[in-house]
């Protein structure tokens, strides 16, 4: 029989947790004067007390670890309840938001989609303009723990590849998952720190630079302007694209920086393909934006370099409308956001290794085809890929295609336009931010659709940024049979 207790006990310890952090937007807004500052007080005793109560009552049914079906189990309904609890201050605040707005609203912050239902963020209170930005940055540490920790050892979408890595550090094996996960905190944090203080050095407000580092770091892209990057152009973003491109390398190699050795990092061959991704979409982009829209090489490269990341990690900031470029930058942009960053980071969508993993099996396939009684096996970084790991590949990627049109074919049915059903899914599943089209474009946000839209989409960020198939495989007979 399966054994709830476990899996509630850990989920009220973190629901209460994140109850305590409400405290901080509450003291930001009694500094600015905001009433909401008793919204944030109420949401606190609200959530701490319900997480507390939860974990009391199943702390009988504590084991020593969790079975394979519980872990994947609390995988998904983490992502559940901490929303949920999440979406109170929105609903309680000022802004008065609706329930479905509220969900959607923190579950793309939790994702760190970045996908949004508000509007007038330069008037909002201050204090639920953090508390959006906190949601996106407990949402980003809490992904690396899971892409590092759970997914491996799940076997989800190929993770398996990275298993030791995530545990090994200058050959040796750490002893506890909490190790690494809390390596990962102080690295996470000072990387934070350090983005905050560069924003602070190219002109930001004290507050702009807390609530962007936040969002930065976690490859989340809310802001604290409608205008979003719009409002700081220039060296800040520059800044922002450094700062989103560490966010998107694989975290597990600036432990082993600190540890003392860098090498693993420049030897990382998904490091070096996403780097020169970036690098050559941007060159792309650069030229487009000098010979087909007549701009200066600086201006052009500046705007060229900083989309072109902030779609590629999933970060979704947007320093201008980009769809007035022209048609080759709205499709580009549509594929390059399915693209993603690396394994073991904040970024989301489908991960540049598994692109690898892929054309390494297309590469193996050709050569087996062109000489039939020839030995071929693909490798990833000069190793050969287990079977497993490539079958979990390719099953992700159908069922990332499979999710796709299905969400997109849904969303149309709502009365969606074909522009909006298909970038919305996209941007949704895939973790992006901004859509294509007038209405959820990087000019626009998603309030302006339907109710069942947004419960579509709600869901379809948490299967998106839990990897499709740790949520799709408890919803089969055999999961609850095992």
């Amino acid at each position: 029989m399966f054994d709830l207790r476990p899996v509630v006990y850990v989920i009220g310890w973190l629901v209460a947790a994140l109850g305590v952090t409400m405290l901080i937007p509450m003291l930001v807004d009694l500094y600015f004067g905001r009433p909401d500052w008793a919204v944030f007080l109420q949401s606190a005793v609200i959530t701490v007390t319900l997480g507390a109560a939860m974990s009391i009552a199943s702390a009988n049914g504590v084991s020593a670890g969790l079975s394979v079906q519980q872990t994947f189990f609390l995988t998904t309904l983490v992502w559940v309840a901490l929303p949920a609890f999440g979406a109170l201050p929105f609903i309680f605040s000022e802004i008065g938001a609706r329930p479905v707005d509220a969900i959607f609203e923190a579950m793309s912050g939790m994702t760190t989609t970045g996908s949004t239902v508000f509007s007038g963020l330069d008037t909002m209170p201050e204090g639920i303009l953090l508390w959006r930005s906190m949601l996106q940055w407990f949402g980003g540490i809490g992904i690396i723990v899971v892409a590092m920790v759970f997914l491996p050892e799940l076997r989800v979408g190929g993770m398996q590849i990275f298993r030791s890595e995530a545990f090994e550090t200058m050959g040796k094996v750490l002893p506890r998952a909490a190790e690494i996960a809390g390596q990962i905190s102080w690295i996470y944090v000072a990387l934070t720190v350090l983005n905050m203080l560069a924003y602070l050095v190219v002109g930001m407000t004290p507050f702009d630079a807390v609530n962007h580092a936040l969002t930065t770091m976690s490859t989340g892209g809310f802001s604290t302007h409608d205008a979003s990057f719009g409002v700081y152009q220039g060296a800040p973003e520059y800044i922002a694209a450094i700062f989103m491109i560490l966010a998107s390398l694989p975290f597990v190699r600036y432990i082993q920086i600190v540890a003392g050795t860098a090498q693993p990092l420049f030897r990382d061959s998904q490091v070096r393909a996403y780097l020169g991704t970036i690098l050559m979409i941007s060159l792309v982009m650069t030229l487009y934006r000098l010979i087909g829209n007549g701009d200066r090489f600086e201006h052009g490269f500046r705007e060229g370099v900083f989309n072109v990341t902030s779609i590629i990690s999933g970060t979704g900031f947007a320093s201008v409308d980009y769809q007035l470029w022209g048609t080759f930058p709205i499709v580009a942009f549509f594929f390059i956001g399915l693209i993603g960053g690396c394994a073991g980071s904040t970024a989301c969508s489908v991960k540049i290794f598994r692109y690898q993993i892929l054309i390494a099996a297309i590469k193996t396939r050709i050569q087996q085809i062109s000489a039939p009684h020839g030995v071929f096996t693909p490798r990833f970084e000069g190793r050969p890929i287990p079977e497993a790991v490539l079958s979990s590949v390719m099953a992700f990627f159908v069922m990332f295609v499979v999710s796709l049109g299905i969400l997109a074919v849904l969303l149309s049915m709502t009365g969606l336009d074909m522009v909006t059903s298909l970038s919305g899914a996209a941007t949704a599943i895939a973790n992006i931010g901004p859509g294509l089209g007038d209405t959820i474009g990087p000019a626009g946000n998603f309030a302006p659709l339907n109710d069942t839209a947004k419960w579509l989409l709600t869901a379809a960020m948490l299967v998106g940024r839990l990897e499709l198939l740790s949520v799709y495989v408890i919803f089969t007979l055999r999961f609850w049979r095992a």
